[in-house]
């Protein structure tokens, strides 16, 4: 049974984010994907990719290819969703792979370290055609475009932010002294990071869009224009002094080569810089992860008004579908929210439950979820005729 999506639907996603990407839309996007379906085939025998198993070269790309495709061919796509791969898999920062870093994924997460620590004034990055992680990411991506042509979205790995990637091979507190000890030094190797970083994002492109298929990363947001999530996960760890002399510049600089940008802002330390970062003219939107342990999406009215003053767009990361309506209500422009894709998997459970990264849910919920998703562009358009009769006439 192949992958349930067509051309028409296909042309539906990209005309409802090319409205969301110009501020244009009336509602959220918003979509779900459920694994309901029999692929009417066994299940091949290659591993699934995930961080626990991206080490394991010993299986071909066109294996793994072929079981992503089975996945994919469980699903059925709901709303605004559709057929995507989030190659995080190979972990978050692969970049620092790329220029020779030590993966570790013996927890079952991938983890980054370098083999030898060195001073900063002795590293020095430069680009290895022969990486075997570049080689291996480009291989798969050749053939999931040779599987898939148009019809399926690759996104792109999980670069990292560039002071993160450096961060890896300055571990610990050694960055943050090197911030007031070796400045210069600093500026050096994360603009080294920077002209490498853009080089593996094109190559690796040049590979995803022969079938021109449009982009997406780890944010699962498609676009038919280049386009990348950005970030500084040091940033909760440092001053604004330090962000704006060290971090800001190069972000600016990757936001002015990409044709649009996302900014993933990780938890409240990293609150401190909102401001500048909204102040970049050609940044395009904004996800705010609140981060464990604290408030949910809909809790931060202040977060999300001051990302809708400043005109960029929303995503809302991981949040539940509640959280959606509070989030639309504090910043009054569903519009330019974008809600990421929720996973279900039909089951026999009474109530629903959250097993790793999807929601377990019963035949019944099931019906009722495709029956809200089926009501969900009527219910957005009554809820604009509503709001326009509450505003009083002038």
């Amino acid at each position: 049974m192949p992958i349930e999506f067509n051309e028409k639907r296909w042309v539906d996603v990209k005309e409802t984010y090319r409205k969301w990407w110009a501020g244009e839309l009336k509602r959220p996007v918003c979509g779900a994907v459920v694994i309901d379906r029999d692929p009417g085939r066994p299940v091949p025998s290659a591993p699934l990719l995930t961080q626990a198993t991206c080490h394991d070269f010993s299986w071909s790309v066109e294996d793994i290819v072929e079981r992503i495709d089975y996945e994919l061919c469980r699903q059925s796509y709901l709303g605004d969703a559709f057929p995507y791969v989030n190659l995080d898999c190979f972990g978050p920062g692969v970049a620092a792979a790329f220029l020779g870093a030590k993966v570790d994924n013996t927890t079952g997460g991938v983890w980054f370290e370098p083999f030898t620590e060195k001073p900063i004034s002795q590293l020095h990055f430069k680009y290895d055609g022969d990486n075997p992680w570049l080689l291996r990411v480009k291989n798969l991506c050749r053939a999931a475009v040779d599987r898939w042509g148009n019809t399926v979205v690759v996104g792109m790995p999980d670069l990292g932010g560039t002071l993160d990637i450096l961060q890896i091979f300055r571990p610990g507190e050694k960055l943050l002294f090197d911030f007031y000890d070796f400045p210069e030094e600093v500026k050096r190797a994360v603009w080294e990071i920077h002209q490498l970083w853009h080089r593996f994002y094109t190559e690796i492109h040049e590979i995803l869009q022969q079938k021109g298929m449009g982009y997406s990363d780890w944010s699962g947001i498609y676009s038919e224009k280049p386009f990348y999530i950005l970030q500084c996960d040091v940033s909760y760890m440092i001053s604004p002094e330090i962000f704006n002399e060290f971090a800001l510049p190069e972000l600016e600089a990757s936001i002015n080569r990409l044709e649009r940008s996302v900014y993933h802002l990780d938890g409240p330390g990293a609150l401190n810089h909102i401001d500048k970062i909204l102040s970049i003219e050609n940044l395009s939107c904004m996800q705010w992860i609140p981060g464990d342990g604290n408030p949910s999406w809909g809790k931060w009215p202040e977060v999300y008004q001051k990302i809708a003053a400043s005109g960029k767009l929303i995503q809302s990361m991981g949040s539940p579908i509640d959280d959606l309506f509070k989030i639309m209500a504090q910043t009054g422009v569903p519009g330019r929210i974008q809600h990421s894709t929720i996973l279900f998997e039909k089951a026999d459970v009474k109530e629903p439950q959250i097993v790793e990264n999807r929601v377990l849910i019963s035949s019944s919920l099931l019906s009722a979820l495709r029956l809200f998703f089926f009501l969900f562009k009527p219910i957005m358009a009554f809820l604009r005729v509503v709001n326009k009769m509450k505003r009083p006439i002038t």
